[in-house]
Order: C-alpha cells, then structure tokens, then sequence
C-alpha cells in the first residue's frame, strides 16, 4: 500500500540500511559488518555502536574487506560488507567475482551512494555501471530500493538467502513510498496504477520521480503506471510482457548508464519474449559531474519534468 503524503517525509536508503541491520543483528548473531573506513557515511556505524565485537573496519582495503567477507562467510557468518558502489562494485570486482560469486558465497554486498545523486563529490565517485557489473556476474542477486519500507525489507529478506546479493543504495534522502503493510517479494516488480497509455519501469531513486511524473500526467487525461523494479536480477518477466501487452508505451528510468543497466536488463526480456519499443531514460553513456543531485538528475533527465515531457512528446503524436 502506498503511505499517505509521500511527499512530506524523506529518508536516504542507507539510514534506513543501518537502522535496519542493527534491528536484525539483534535477531541473527551470526551476523556481521564490515565496512571500508566509511562507516559514518554508510550508516553501519549504528550497527558497530551496539555490537562492536561484531563489526570490523577494514579501513581503506574494499578489496581485503570483500576477502574477508568471503572468509566469514565460509565460516557460518552471515557478512554484510559496505562501502561506496565505486568502491566496492568498482575498486573489489575481481575479489567479489572470484572470491565470492564463484564458490556462491553468502556475502551481502550493501553498496550506498550509488549514481549521479552522489552530487557534489563528482564523477569519481558516481557510480554509474555498478549495475551492468554485478548483474553479469552469475550467482548474483542485484537489487535496488526506491524507500525507507522497501529497504528495511530487502535488509531483512537478504539475510535469508544462502548466497551472493548485491543492494545498491543512495546518499540522497527520498520520499517514503510505502506503508509497512506492503508486500515485497525478491524477483517480483510492484505496480502502481493500472494506466494503459504507458508504463513507467523505475529502480531506486527514479520510482518516486515517476509516481511524481504519473500524478502530474492524471492532471491531464494521461493515464500511466509506474513499475518498482526493486529486483534487477533476477527481473521480473512477467510484468514486463505483461505491460507491453497493455500499454502503448514502454519507458525505462535509472540513475544509471543507459548501457547495461536497468533498460538493458528490460531490452533483453522485450528481445526474448515480446518484441517492442522501449525509450530508455539514463546517463547516456557519460560520466556525471560535479552539482547538487537534483540538478545532476534535471540535468541528465531522469527526473519528474523529463518523464512528463517525453510522455507528454508521445502522446501528442498519437492523438
């Protein structure tokens, strides 16, 4: 269900990540935490506070942090190991892909400041192809939340799974989506709205520019619906068949490049299963630059007005 005046409260996904872990760390002992000298910025320092015999900063070694994880892990610890995505989807990748997807270790990379809403820090460290690279790597589960709710679930539900997961999160503090009566399940998108001129396909940040975009556009006659891709891998194909059976148009968004990413993933089920046109909405194979993340996301059109826009372009053709 959708939280009333979702506009009213904003909260970063990774404060929600390390609230969340604390809560489960009392629940799981064999839990663990390690981060990359980051702990402040990636919020696991509230998990360290309370179990500090359970929390190790590695300090500026992303790559002898995800060994380590994957050493744990071998011994019936369940490592959740965080660190910016440029770092860790970037700077460990030949550790996550040897060390912990090969062998199918049970090691939860919680990736936070992921994407152009990093912002003032600048295309160093805006993480823009973390996406491409986990998703390629077999064994891997990749998600992305878009809000406080989803995140707390996708926190808890990793913990479950005997395996690799990769969560991307994000510095920028977004609306709460959803109330706490929702129902998340891993692999299975959410819809909201049952629009048929267009859908909306939306991961992390975006989903709430586009339920912005989707109220803007009912104010005009132009019924869409927006899909919570929370699951990149594995995707949800039915829904994706599904909508481009009933909707005239197919739109992908993600802070993320248009190469590789949450557009691609889509392409390739369209490509397989149900042949069709899908307008990708991302960083258009460039790095980003340094500004403030709403500018960054005006500028490179991935928010509310450049959705409405491009919908509004299409549906002015086809009257």
């Amino acid at each position: 269900m959708l939280k009333e005046n979702i506009k009213n409260i904003k909260i970063a996904t990774r404060q929600s990540y390390g609230e969340e872990l604390k809560k489960i760390g009392n629940e799981n002992k064999n839990i663990v935490v390690l981060d990359a000298d980051l702990a402040t910025a990636t919020k696991t320092e509230i998990f360290a506070k309370e179990f500090p015999e359970r929390f190790f900063d590695m300090g500026i070694a992303e790559q002898n942090m995800i060994s380590t994880a994957a050493g744990l892990a071998t011994c019936g610890k369940i490592p959740y190991a965080s660190t910016f995505a440029v770092f860790a989807a970037g700077r460990a990748y030949d550790q996550i892909r040897n060390s912990i997807c090969y062998p199918k270790l049970n090691v939860k990379i919680c990736a936070t400041h992921g994407g152009i809403t990093v912002g003032e820090d600048g295309a160093t460290h805006q993480m823009i192809e973390d996406i491409s690279m986990m998703r390629t790597l077999p064994n891997m589960l990749v998600m992305c939340t878009s809000d406080d709710t989803q995140t707390r679930w996708a926190v808890n539900e990793i913990s479950k799974i005997n395996g690799p997961c990769y969560l991307r999160l994000c510095r920028l503090s977004t609306p709460v989506i959803y109330d706490e009566k929702q129902k998340f399940q891993i692999g299975k998108a959410v819809q909201i709205g049952n629009g048929d001129f267009a859908t909306i396909f939306a991961t992390g940040v975006t989903v709430s520019e586009a339920l912005k975009a989707k109220e803007e556009l009912e104010k005009e006659g132009i019924n869409i619906r927006v899909i919570d891709m929370h699951t990149i891998k594995p995707i949800d194909k039915e829904i994706i068949i599904k909508c481009a059976q009933e909707t005239k148009k197919l739109i992908s968004v993600e802070d993320h490049n248009i190469i590789g990413g949450l557009g691609t993933a889509i392409s390739e089920v369209l490509t397989d299963n149900y042949p069709c046109k899908l307008e990708r909405m991302g960083i258009n194979d460039t790095f980003g630059r340094s500004g403030k993340a709403e500018e960054l996301m005006k500028f490179y059109k991935i928010d509310c007005e450049a959705i409405v826009e491009k919908i509004k372009d299409f549906h002015g053709k086809n009257k």
